[in-house]
């Protein structure tokens, strides 16, 4: 080994030893003809010091910034005055009596330890170099150990690791595939997993019972500013197993990850059915750190000749209220600015009143009656300099649009706790696409349907509610899962709904269906985002930050320049061509 020790190893403890360490120069700096040179390396900072009388000294002179050397001396301690209470190392100081170059460095493009004030597209084509900073360490460090503590976690509740295969068949399962030519096969392909789905579903039919992999996925999507092709997932199927036995499980998992953070979890989470959360909320991932709910105003107005309400509600839609406290003081601009974030979600229009001195204050407030005002105050809840907004239209527009208003008004407000964990249940099992004349899996096509509502699947297939559930923390999903179909009959008869034949759907989904009526047992699973948890818990807000070499927003990777075209002899032994 070139080293005993790592940089940011060395203390007290080891002072009057002789040690080796490596790392790159930091910094550097002349004082009096004593050089200082802060060894960088993963663990942290040493400081070196070069007397002018040792025989290194004119090497140590040329080091400049990123150049990587070996230091060997005895470790001493700083004198009064120079100790560093900021730095693990702080005490000591490394006095060098031997130093060998072991690579020089160019003028870089960015001070690395300034990267992250660096624009991202420089960032990621230098991803080397930015992956030296100590907080993009420590990100990915962090995410190491979270890695680690799941593996163990899991093994220990009898989870067995099995790998699935990369190349698979398309499926559609929400997404487009990443699609592979084969060169054997000319005109088929393989396509990238969205998932394990099928597979880890054919694995409980395989008697696996329990188990997991930190699964690579990939979904070609429509690109938004947070999401990245490939993402990976913990990834778990259990058999013989309820809802809540898989609550159970995921709770202490993420129990044990936040303890491995340094983070306190108090298990068990909160449950909230779907429907209640879009009541509330208008959202299916709502952020509970903040009390704010919407209310339905609806009889307050049931009579009122206010013709925009009058319309929604003979039409069996909803006025629904949100309140934001100490938002009489907001300026018209601003709840312009309200509006507008209300339209792009959905709104035709919003309401506004203004709570001062009593009274409801805004350009609409002549249009309702005395009596409508006062009841509004009543039931929004609204305080004196509270501003009340008011949305209508049918449940499933005025809700997230809403919702939209919700999550912008909590960012003025103090959360009441740092980590805010809630199960989102009884999600629908399809939902209806009238441009395609059919219905969909609202999240997947092997979820299970609520057994009192599967008497309703061909009748009323809008309302069967689904065994299918998403864990919210803080307003972001972090998984999804749900009790899967285990006998083929009902999973084909969902299939149909979706208006696939069942020759359609033996070929696309054969594996799993010949395996379901073949004695496959009641089954669930999950996929936690480890890219998102990973995130949440190093303080960041963009999942890039935790992983080694992402793609931009534009799923473009800057460092090694993809995607990007390849030559014509490639095409022609994959019997492609490319149309332009």
């Amino acid at each position: 080994m070139k080293r005993t020790n790592y940089c940011g190893d060395l203390n007290a403890s080891h002072i009057g030893t002789h040690q080796t360490i490596c790392g790159w120069v930091n910094s550097y700096r002349n004082h009096g003809g004593v050089l200082f040179i802060d060894l960088r390396d993963r663990t942290g900072l040493m400081q070196v010091v070069v007397e002018p009388s040792s025989p290194f000294f004119a090497l140590a002179s040329t080091l400049r910034n990123e150049y990587v050397v070996q230091v060997s001396g005895t470790v001493k301690p700083r004198i009064e005055g120079a100790v560093n209470k900021n730095l693990k190392t702080g005490e000591v100081e490394l006095l060098t009596d031997n130093l060998v170059l072991l690579n020089t460095s160019i003028q870089l493009p960015f001070d690395v330890e300034n990267s992250r004030s660096v624009a991202e597209e420089i960032r990621l084509k230098y991803r080397y170099l930015d992956l030296r900073n100590p907080k993009m360490f420590a990100n990915l460090y962090l995410r190491h150990r979270l890695a680690q503590a799941a593996r163990r976690y899991l093994d220990k509740n009898g989870f067995l690791e099995v790998e699935t295969p990369i190349l698979t068949r398309s499926t559609p399962e929400g997404a487009r595939d990443y699609l592979v030519p084969s060169r054997v096969h000319h005109g088929e392909f393989y396509a990238l997993p969205q998932s394990p789905q099928m597979f880890k579903q054919t694995l409980m039919a395989s008697g696996i019972d329990r188990y997991f992999q930190l699964a690579r996925c990939f979904r070609d999507e429509d690109l938004r500013a947070d999401r990245q092709p490939e993402h990976t997932q913990i990834d778990m199927e259990m058999s013989f197993v309820t809802i809540e036995d898989i609550h159970t499980i995921v709770e202490g998992l993420m129990k044990e990850l936040f303890t491995t953070a340094g983070e306190e979890l108090t298990i068990p989470f909160a449950k909230l059915p779907y429907n209640e959360s879009m009541d509330k909320y208008g959202s299916d991932k709502p952020d509970l750190r903040y009390d704010l709910q919407m209310k339905n105003v609806s009889g307050v107005f049931k009579n009122t000749t206010f013709k925009v309400f009058a319309d929604v509600l003979a039409n069996g839609g909803e006025v629904r209220s949100l309140v934001a406290a100490g938002g009489a003081s907001l300026s018209r601009g601003h709840i312009d600015k309200l509006t507008e974030l209300a339209k792009k979600n959905g709104a035709k229009g919003l309401v506004w009143l203004k709570v001062k001195d009593g009274k409801l204050e805004s350009p609409t407030a002549k249009f309702f009656t005395a009596q409508e005002l006062e009841s509004l105050k009543e039931a929004s809840g609204a305080a004196e300099g509270d501003l009340i907004l008011l949305g209508s239209d049918k449940h499933d527009t005025v809700c997230p649009f809403m919702g939209a208003l919700r999550k912008e008004l909590v960012k003025n407000l103090t959360p009441k706790c740092k980590w805010a964990f809630v199960w989102i249940t009884d999600f629908p099992l399809l939902e209806y696409l009238p441009e395609e004349g059919r219905w969909d899996a609202a999240h997947n096509p092997f979820t299970a349907a609520h057994e009192d509502d599967l008497d309703k699947l061909e009748t009323d297939p809008g309302s069967v509610r689904s065994y299918q559930f998403d864990l919210v923390l803080n307003g972001n999903e972090l998984a999804s899962g749900s009790v899967r179909n285990c006998r083929r009959d009902v999973q084909e008869r969902i299939l149909a709904l979706m208006k696939y034949s069942k020759e359609e759907s033996a070929r696309r989904f054969g594996m799993l269906l010949n395996a379901l009526e073949a004695g496959a047992p009641p089954h669930g699973g999950i996929g936690l985002g480890l890219d998102r948890i990973t995130a949440l818990l190093a303080g960041e807000d963009s999942i890039r930050e935790v992983i080694a070499f992402p793609k931009t927003a534009q799923a473009v990777c800057p460092l090694t320049d993809s995607p990007n075209v390849v030559d014509e002899a490639q095409l022609k032994e994959l019997a492609l061509s490319i149309v332009k």
